[in-house]
């Protein structure tokens, strides 16, 4: 039913019956024919029929393929056709498209956690942002502390300083007192 469709003329053509896709390519007179059931792709199984064309053309040639008996080729080339399906069911006959894709997913990907790293070093540099704020906001206050202190102790010492000298003077005052007889200085004034 499918071989009644296809026109005698060269070209290429894909059909769709049920669930399955049927791809043709038609040159000098030889159909080359395979079926897949993915609808959306086309690449493949083109680039499967234009391998098969190029490996029995080069093998037959146009000539002998014209005057062949139905199936004389089955033998010889069926093991052909078997290694060649299964290098493009295989994946290896992704196409230049095909490997471009998968090459820009590659790069989304490592895009993407490139992305994610500099997000996860955004929130570290925020951190750390933060944290420094508070240290320095922790330094000014230990400064003013320290600052504080410092006057404090100064002027604690100072306050040491003249009390001790009062309290020297003092001592003085009276150890002079009672050496020289007493306040009114009379054994050190009648000394003269």
């Amino acid at each position: 039913m499918l071989l009644a469709k296809i026109p005698p003329t060269d070209g290429k053509m894909t059909y769709i019956y049920d669930d399955w896709v049927f791809h043709y390519i038609s040159e000098d007179g030889i159909c080359y024919l395979c079926m897949s059931d993915e609808k959306n792709k086309h690449r493949v199984p083109y680039a499967f029929l234009q391998d098969m064309k190029d490996n029995f053309l080069s093998r037959y040639g146009v000539d002998a393929a014209q005057v062949a008996i139905a199936f004389s080729f089955n033998e010889e080339f069926s093991k052909i056709i078997c290694q060649r399906m299964e290098y493009y069911n295989s994946g290896g006959a992704a196409d230049s498209i095909d490997t471009l894709k998968n090459q820009i997913d590659e790069v989304k990907d490592g895009m993407v956690q490139n992305i994610e790293k500099i997000l996860e070093r955004g929130e570290k540099i925020e951190l750390l942002v933060d944290k420094t704020d508070r240290l320095n906001q922790q330094a000014f206050r230990f400064e003013n502390s320290s600052r504080n202190l410092r006057r404090h102790l100064y002027w604690r010492k100072m306050r040491n300083i003249g009390i001790c000298s009062v309290v020297v003077v003092l001592v003085i005052f009276f150890f002079s007192v009672g050496a020289c007889g007493g306040f009114d200085f009379h054994r050190c004034k009648g000394g003269q």
